[in-house]
């Protein structure tokens, strides 16, 4: 399948809407366009995140990652932190979820950064299975927490 993959702008986000959006319902959330173009401006006009996004030859979104900036103070550099990716139904397995994984690799070496990181669920086996497949390891020094505010 052709397919490009650039770095989104906030002349994107009626591509990114519906993607977003379906990657929110993805994961037992209620659909909220509107939401989720408000949240996505407010990452472009505060240059918070970097959004790649895949599309087909037509111009029609496929899916997205987005990439938070994070430093390690241990190390004294900057990582990435892949919170978000999504491929559309119709797009799965073909390619896409990979093509975005090696071009945010691309984009964060490119800034200099020392790593990417991410979390999955821990059932999600078939996510897992690309992680390792391109180069990912499984965290097996630190445990990792949250506390809700």
């Amino acid at each position: 399948m052709p397919m490009q993959i650039r770095q989104a702008t906030i002349h994107d986000l009626d591509a990114l809407v519906p993607l977003f959006d379906g990657y929110r319902q993805f994961y037992g959330k209620p659909s909220d366009p509107e939401g989720v173009r408000a949240f996505l401006a407010a990452r472009f006009a505060h240059h918070q995140s970097v959004i790649l996004l895949a599309s087909d030859g037509q111009g029609a979104g496929l899916g997205f990652t987005q990439l938070y900036p994070l430093f390690s103070s241990v190390r004294m550099v900057r990582t990435y932190l892949l919170n978000d990716m999504f491929v559309s139904a119709q797009a799965r397995r073909q390619g896409v979820a990979s093509a975005l994984l090696r071009e945010a690799a691309a984009h964060a070496r490119a800034l200099g950064a020392a790593s990417l990181s991410l979390s999955t669920a821990l059932d999600n086996a078939p996510a897992q299975a690309l992680y390792e497949s391109l180069g990912w390891q499984r965290d097996r020094e630190f445990c990792e927490y949250t506390l809700t505010l």
